[in-house]
């Protein structure tokens, strides 16, 4: 297993549990795991609502949660069950609200409900809008902790391990990494953003390749905290896999507003060295001006959020921590939508998994099993 991020650790845990008798070993790079995506995010347990009916992100998404809550309660890992409100604005967002609606019913969403203006202040008194969503089964974990306890039940994590090369010899693949060699009879890579450059190292299409962004996110202050109950989140543009500027309540009692969603640092020169990030961005260059403009100001996060918490204030908040998602986008310039999974001789490559992939970690593991066993035969 090639990657110490939740899902990579998830995927070992399940191989671990179905051939006990196998070695199953993590390589992770970095020097613990669950360092970057995985760790630094709102930390919300989503329940299914976003996704297109019959999506792998749709179906396991609510199966994960379910298992996720389970898996916690077992281990003792705290979370709260601390719902998430949906809020349409004004009556321009409706359509959109009731498209979600719809959605959510498909994939089985348990409790999902529809509440007027009235409805939504009960559940969140310093909310407003015209109508929400109401999900009682979205929750928040620390998904670090998370990722810890799938370590601890795979056992052998080679952590500052970095893996640099692959080749096939007889019936087996070899991976290179800074500790040297390791031989196995089939690697599966879950290495977030470096999942398309092992890919295809491995012998895979270069499309669709990583494009990492940059979420940044702010601290409501603790006098202010209370303007929040759960999780508040606007109407999302359905065109994009990003769910909006959203208030979060973690399972520590800070409040998180964010994240913005700018093109990441992180492997630029790579990024823009790709046909379809060029085409993503002529398509979208007026949302990517916006997210330029608000991760410089404070003030325009604040604004945003008030336009359905209208207490907020910009010296409410203060900066607080960022992450990178690792978005894959298509030569065309799509930004791909649901996960991906594909196979090169003797490997398994994950190419798409942001969020909600933590969330569906357990269930996107045990498809990711299947697939290896039937890889093996």
């Amino acid at each position: 297993m090639v990657g110490g991020g939740i899902l990579g650790l998830a995927v070992a845990r399940e191989l671990r549990a179905r051939r006990p008798e196998a070695a199953t070993v993590v390589l992770e790079r970095e020097e613990d795991v669950a360092l970057h995506q995985s760790g630094r995010n709102s930390g919300v347990v989503h329940a299914g609502i976003y996704y297109a009916p019959g999506s792998l992100k749709a179906r396991l998404c609510v199966e994960g949660a379910r298992d996720l809550y389970a898996y916690c309660d077992e281990r003792g890992i705290r979370y709260e069950r601390s719902g998430k409100l949906i809020v349409a604005r004004d009556e321009t967002e409706l359509k959109r609200l009731d498209e979600l609606e719809r959605r959510g019913r498909a994939n089985g969403v348990p409790g999902l409900r529809r509440l007027d203006a009235e409805g939504l202040r009960e559940i969140e008194p310093h909310a407003r809008g015209v109508a929400a969503l109401h999900s009682p089964e979205t929750g928040v974990v620390d998904f670090a902790e998370v990722a810890r306890a799938f370590a601890a039940d795979v056992g052998h994590v080679a952590t500052g391990c970095e893996v640099t090369g692959t080749r096939l010899a007889r019936d087996r693949i070899v991976l290179s990494h800074s500790h040297g060699e390791t031989e196995a009879r089939f690697a599966v890579f879950s290495a977030g953003v470096e999942a398309d450059r092992l890919a295809v190292m491995a012998g895979a299409d270069p499309d669709p390749r990583i494009v990492p962004f940059r979420g940044s996110y702010l601290r409501l202050r603790a006098e202010k905290a209370h303007l929040v109950r759960g999780l508040v989140y606007p109407v999302p543009d359905p065109r994009l896999p990003f769910l909006g500027v959203h208030l979060s309540r973690h399972v520590d009692g800070n409040v998180s507003l964010g994240p913005g969603a700018l093109l990441a640092p992180t492997r630029l020169g790579r990024s823009l060295a790709w046909p379809g990030t060029w085409r993503m961005a002529r398509r979208w260059w007026r949302t990517g001006a916006r997210e330029l403009a608000r991760a410089a100001s404070i003030r325009r996060f604040a604004h945003e959020a008030a336009s359905y918490v209208p207490e907020l204030e910009p010296g409410d908040l203060t900066r607080w921590y960022s992450g990178t998602r690792a978005q894959a986008v298509a030569r065309d310039g799509r930004l791909v939508d649901d996960f991906v999974v594909s196979e090169t001789e003797r490997a398994l490559h994950v190419r798409n998994a942001p969020s909600p992939a933590a969330t569906s970690s357990l269930a996107l593991a045990r498809l990711i099993a299947d697939r290896v066993e039937s890889a093996l035969g």
